[in-house]
This record gives C-alpha cells, sequence and structure tokens, in this order.
C-alpha cells in the first residue's frame, strides 16, 4: 500500500457501484475491468485521487478507493476460510501485538490474520500444511502489502503437531482443529511472558484446549468471542440491522509463567 493521493498503475483498488457491490481489481496500464456493467478502462483512474467516481461504457458509476485492511480481506481470493476482520482486530490486541514480535503462527489459511500481524509489524514464522494455502497466504500478504513484507514473513510448509523450531517466540497463535496439542510445543518455544492466542469455530475445542492449558504452565486463561452488529441509522429511523455477523469462532488466549 502506498500514501499516494492518485492512483496508479499497479495499485490495488476497490470499485463500489451504486448498488454497493464490491469489486476487487489491480490498476495496470492499458487495462481493463469488465462487468455486467459495462467496461471501465484504468487509464481513466490512473492519475486521478481515490474517491473519484469514473461511468463505465454502459453507464455505471463506480467509486474508487484503495481497499482497507478490511476491504481486502472480505474480497481478496481464498484458498480458505479466513479469520474475519471482527476477529483479526481483538486478536491483535489480546495477543499484544507491537513492532518486531516474534511470533509463531500456524494455519495460515489465506493470509488473512498473517496480513493484520504483519502489517502492524510483527515478524512472522508460518507453519502451514498444505502447499497450495502457503502459496495463497504468500500471494495475498504481497499484494497487499507489498513484496517486501514477505521479508518479515517466513513460511513453511510442516506440521506444527510435529514440533516447533523456534524458541525464545513472543507469541504463538494458531487457527488449527487440535490446538490442545500445541500446548505442550509452545511452552517450549515461548519466551516466559510469552501470550498464546488460538481461535477455534466450537466451545468444544476451546473447553478442551483450556484443559490442557490448566495442566500447564500458562495462566492467565481466558476464552471469549466476538459480536459484530451493525445499524441502520437514516433520519428519525434508527434501529440495529436486521442482520449481523454473529458467531465465527473462539479466541483462547493465555500467558506463560514462571512454573
Amino acid at each position: 500500500m502506498t500514501n499516494r493521493i492518485n492512483l496508479a498503475a499497479g495499485d490495488t483498488v476497490l470499485l463500489i457501484d451504486r448498488k454497493k457491490r464490491r469489486y476487487l481489481i489491480d490498476l495496470a496500464d492499458g487495462g481493463e475491468f469488465h462487468s455486467h456493467s459495462g467496461v471501465l478502462a484504468h487509464d481513466s483512474m490512473i492519475g486521478h485521487p481515490e474517491g473519484t467516481t469514473f461511468r463505465s461504457t454502459r453507464g455505471m458509476v463506480f467509486i474508487a478507493v484503495r481497499p482497507t485492511l478490511t476491504d481486502y480481506i472480505l474480497k481478496m481470493p481464498r484458498g480458505a476460510q479466513v479469520i474475519y476482520p471482527k476477529d483479526i482486530g481483538p486478536i491483535l490486541v489480546l495477543a499484544d501485538i507491537y513492532p518486531g514480535a516474534r511470533v509463531l503462527e500456524s494455519g495460515l489459511g489465506s493470509g488473512a490474520l498473517s496480513t493484520g500481524l504483519l502489517r502492524v509489524g510483527a515478524e512472522i514464522t508460518g507453519y502451514e500444511i498444505r502447499e497450495d494455502f502457503e502459496s495463497r497466504a504468500r500471494e495475498n500478504v504481497s499484494r497487499f502489502l507489498g513484496t517486501g513484507a514477505l521479508d518479515h514473513y517466513q513460511t513453511a510448509v510442516r506440521d506444527v503437531y510435529e514440533g516447533i523450531d523456534e524458541t525464545d517466540l513472543d507469541r504463538v497463535i494458531l487457527d488449527l482443529p487440535e490446538p490442545w496439542r500445541v500446548v505442550p510445543l509452545a511452552r517450549d518455544a515461548l519466551r516466559i511472558g510469552g501470550i498464546f492466542l488460538a481461535y477455534t469455530p466450537s466451545i468444544i475445542q476451546a473447553s478442551q484446549l483450556s484443559e490442557a492449558l490448566a495442566d500447564s504452565p500458562f495462566g492467565m486463561v481466558e476464552t471469549l468471542e466476538v459480536l459484530n452488529r451493525t445499524w441502520h441509522v437514516e433520519g428519525n429511523a434508527v434501529r440495529p440491522d436486521h442482520r449481523m455477523v454473529a458467531h465465527t469462532g473462539f479466541l483462547t488466549h493465555a500467558r506463560l509463567l514462571v512454573e
């Protein structure tokens, strides 16, 4: 991502039409965006400030902006289910991610969480059991953050259940079916005071993980979920939206203490 005001070739851009449909494209000299609403030439957007409206050959109006992290995650190509922005934000806070933090992330999926971690300055070692997922995660990271982000994103196709090579880590963050199997491995890989956090879709998984953490040097264990409800605000018509993003997963976190 850049801080330029004007759109340029190579920029990833979010197009939003009057029906609030969203499209993620990469601008290129001579490129074209095709949809049922007509054709929009990339050259017509290049050089103009983001937030400008453009009209396709069939008269559809599009607003062009650089995507936020939330925009990007919701529209980027996926090889696996992503951790949604409503959970990524709390993960960054609960795991206390800071610039230079040494993080082991396992279960990279499509790279949504990796992108959030890297953007706030973490140094990531990523384990992913599927080669296609690892490749997709790296592609998504570099598309949004630039290829330079890959210098801080060391990934490997491997099974974290079989062991962690790294030591003196600051954080271990997991998106795996059986995170309790990693508890003894994380104990040896983390520094004292380091934070362990796992995202689990099921409360049964979270419960089994909590039991494993209780029988370990980890303490300060907490499990929570995040609900996201938007509101309709239009004049005197103010009410919660009929639909909301409710349960996606549970976040369980703990700290490694002196035994």
